[in-house]
């Protein structure tokens, strides 16, 4: 089976969530979102195979949710979150692990697991 991690090096989650599928045999394939950004596609198939809405996919507790004045409460279409991750992917949620079994937020690192 085929593994997908959207992956930050420096978050602690993302390093722990990792480790978790590399102890379960698992190499995934290896995302570093904030270099190669997914476009508003793909994040529209992760939002789909996460089952949430666009705005649970975002981290509005970033500085640049802040800056640009969004919070969880705004009355965004689908397609104006998407242009918002897409152009900011810091504010999208962390780690994402994708397989064929579903997608999981690893927040806690543990949800993970539910893929297995």
């Amino acid at each position: 089976m085929r593994y997908t991690i959207y992956h930050n090096p420096k978050c602690s989650k993302c390093r722990a969530t990792l480790e978790i599928l590399h102890n379960k045999g698992v190499e995934p394939t290896i995302i570093e979102y904030l270099k190669n950004s997914p476009s508003k596609e793909e994040l529209e198939e992760i939002i789909q195979k996460l089952n949430i809405q666009p705005s649970e996919l975002i981290r509005f507790k970033e500085e640049k949710a802040k800056e640009l004045g969004i919070s969880a409460t705004d009355d965004l279409t689908q397609d104006q979150w998407l242009v918002i991750m897409t152009n900011n992917p810091v504010l999208i949620e962390r780690p994402i692990v994708i397989s064929e079994n579903g997608a999981v937020i690893g927040r806690p690192p543990e949800n993970v697991l539910a893929l297995f």
